[in-house]
């Protein structure tokens, strides 16, 4: 049955060395946000292994082992996981978000379509938007660079998408980091265009070789108004309870109807996003 009220957190991290340490602190949180009542959490891309790392020299059986970990404690606290992974399939690597239902089953994996220069260096581009149900809810997923295409959100919410979760691993010189801080991302505008609530998890602080993460993590209203935001400096967990009536995706409904000429091509593309999944 969907849900009318859902609540969500988002973990912002400060990614460790070894696999071992991350899957800790990600069971811990997931045990401890979901005491805390949360039915839904989000975690950072790549949060299983981090994200400023040599993947090619990345252990599948490890991450694949990791990846067991997280579901038995999804499994253990009754919630919902999204959690940012390599994931592979043949001699392919992709940059993927896992999704986790309470019983601990993957239900989808979103693999990153748009790649950035450093990710082409590893992973293959995912060829599926994400569009799935936690809680009742119908939800979708981007992971960091593609906060800058725009469709990847418009889509899933024309097919009913009420949830935006996006897993991000800043990688910025400091200046560029320091310009991200305090909400000045343009996410809220992705929520508000969309009329849908908005979830980011980030990392967080210095990332090694001269980069940073601007943290940030944030839960954003239909109305771009914030529910909770993460500082720039700590590792914590953001919390908000969620009114699915508010996540109404007025604009993105409205926007299938107008101009006229365009009815048939929405219904085509959206036909399409479905095959896909």
């Amino acid at each position: 049955m969907k849900s009318t009220r859902v609540v969500v957190a988002a973990a912002q991290m400060k990614f460790r060395t070894a696999i071992a340490d991350n899957v800790s602190v990600i069971a811990e949180v997931i045990h401890s946000s979901a005491k805390a009542g949360a039915d839904i959490i989000l975690f950072p891309e790549c949060a299983v292994t981090g994200y400023n790392c040599d993947f090619a020299a990345v252990s599948r059986p490890e991450v694949e082992a990791a990846l067991q970990s997280i579901a038995r404690a999804a499994r253990a606290a009754r919630c919902h996981v999204l959690v940012g992974s390599p994931t592979f399939a043949g001699r392919k690597r992709f940059n993927s978000l896992v999704v986790f239902d309470r019983r601990g089953r993957t239900v989808f994996c979103y693999s990153k379509i748009h790649l950035t220069a450093r990710d082409t260096r590893f992973f293959t581009p995912g060829n599926a938007l994400a569009f799935f149900h936690l809680a009742g809810v119908p939800c979708t997923a981007i992971i960091c660079h593609e906060r800058r295409y725009p469709e990847l959100v418009r889509l899933p919410v024309m097919l009913g998408a009420q949830i935006v979760f996006h897993a991000n691993a800043g990688l910025d010189s400091l200046p560029v980091s320091k310009n991200k801080r305090h909400g000045r991302d343009g996410i809220p505008i992705r929520a508000f265009e969309n009329e849908v609530y908005y979830v980011f998890a980030n990392s967080v602080g210095r990332q090694g070789a001269g980069r940073w993460s601007a943290g940030d993590s944030k839960i954003v209203a239909p109305d771009s108004r914030l529910l909770a935001l993460a500082n720039n400096r700590d590792e914590t967990v953001i919390q908000a309870e969620l009114d699915l009536a508010r996540a109404g995706r007025k604009y993105a409904r409205e926007a299938m109807q107008e101009p006229a000429f365009l009815r048939i091509h929405w219904k085509t593309m959206l036909a399409a996003c479905r095959r896909q999944l």
